[in-house]
């Protein structure tokens, strides 16, 4: 019996929308200072920061999963899986964002956020391999998808630093989990790593 396919504009469409509800909430989370003029932002610049790493981590997990998804004309069962448990993982970024500010990114909230990078990174890699499957029996994969995979694995070990390191210095962790995120950055604000079809639409 012949695998089912399925067109991937439901799958787009849903994963935008819960990403974009996702991104929207976490801004809730900041409050307006008391103090006025530059010494109240500069209190809450730790807020704002801790903020800013959530919405580039889940803003990067958007960028990157259009142009994953892009390269496929249909799914499988496989992949819408795969899907809704990255959005699962994704989900969880409002509350923990939230629980990192509220606990003044002590040692344990900063461990459990690096914790979430890590299963948030493995869901995304989960749908990255559904989606290379259907390439691959198309004869389509890419050399750069061997190296973003290294990347990505790199990646996971880096997070899994930041767990431990969290009770040591909460700061250095959070640093740590920045040099993810600017590492994820750079080859997504250039076009040298997208598909062809990405590149030509």
């Amino acid at each position: 019996m012949p695998e089912k396919h399925f067109p991937t504009t439901r799958l787009e469409a849903f994963t935008d929308g819960v990403l974009a509800i996702v991104l929207t909430i976490m801004v809730l989370e900041l409050k307006v200072p008391h103090e006025n003029g530059m010494a109240g932002l500069l209190s809450i610049a730790p807020m704002l920061f801790i903020y800013l790493l959530s919405f580039c981590f889940g803003g990067i997990y958007w960028v990157n999963h259009h142009y994953l998804i892009r390269r496929i004309e249909r799914c499988d069962h496989r992949v819408l899986y795969a899907n809704l448990l990255f959005l699962f993982a994704a989900s969880l970024l409002p509350f923990l964002t939230a629980y990192v500010i509220e606990k003044e990114s002590d040692s344990f909230s900063v461990s459990i956020y690096a914790a979430s990078m890590i299963f948030t990174a493995l869901t995304f890699f989960l749908l990255r391999l559904a989606v290379e499957r259907l390439l691959r029996s198309e004869g389509r994969l890419i050399p750069s998808d061997v190296a973003t995979q290294r990347k990505h694995m790199a990646s996971l070990a880096l997070y899994g630093a930041a767990v431990p390191l969290a009770h040591f210095h909460s700061y250095i962790a959070l640093g740590l989990i920045t040099l993810v995120t600017i590492i994820w950055i750079m080859p997504t604000a250039s076009t040298e790593h997208c598909p062809p079809d990405v590149l030509h639409e």
